[in-house]
C-alpha cells in the first residue's frame, strides 16, 4: 500500500515538474513584456504582477530543480517590495532593478538550471 501511495506522490511530484518547466519560457517572457513597460513614475500595477510573478517563481523553483532561479526571483522581489515601500524612488534605482530583473530573465531563457 505505501508503495503505492510512494508511485503516486512521485508521479504527481514528476508532473508538477513538467508542467513547472514547459511554463517557465512563457513565464519569463511575461516577466521581461511587464517590465519593460514599467513605468518608474507610476509603478502600479505592473509592480504587482511582477512581484506576483516572481514570488511564484522563487516558491516554486527550488522544488523542481532549479534552486538558483529560485532564488534570484526571491532576491528581487523581496528588492522590488522595498522599492514600492516607498513614496518616491530614484528613476536611477528602478533602472538597475529592472537591469537586473532583465539580467534575469536572459540568464533564465539561456539555461534556468545553470542560475547560481
Amino acid at each position: 500500500m505505501r508503495q503505492d501511495a510512494d508511485k503516486g506522490f512521485f508521479s504527481r511530484l514528476a508532473s508538477f515538474n513538467d508542467s513547472f518547466s514547459s511554463r517557465l519560457p512563457a513565464t519569463l517572457e511575461r516577466i521581461g513584456v511587464v517590465a519593460a513597460g514599467l513605468d518608474p513614475r507610476a509603478p502600479a500595477p505592473a509592480a504587482d504582477e511582477l512581484q506576483a510573478m516572481l514570488h511564484t517563481v522563487a516558491g516554486s523553483a527550488a522544488t523542481f530543480g532549479y534552486r538558483g532561479l529560485g532564488h534570484h526571483a526571491r532576491a528581487l522581489e523581496q528588492r522590488l517590495r522595498v522599492l514600492m515601500a516607498f513614496d518616491a524612488v530614484a528613476a536611477s534605482d528602478w533602472a538597475m532593478w529592472v537591469a537586473e530583473l532583465d539580467a534575469f530573465v536572459e540568464a533564465g531563457r539561456r539555461d534556468p538550471r545553470a542560475l547560481n
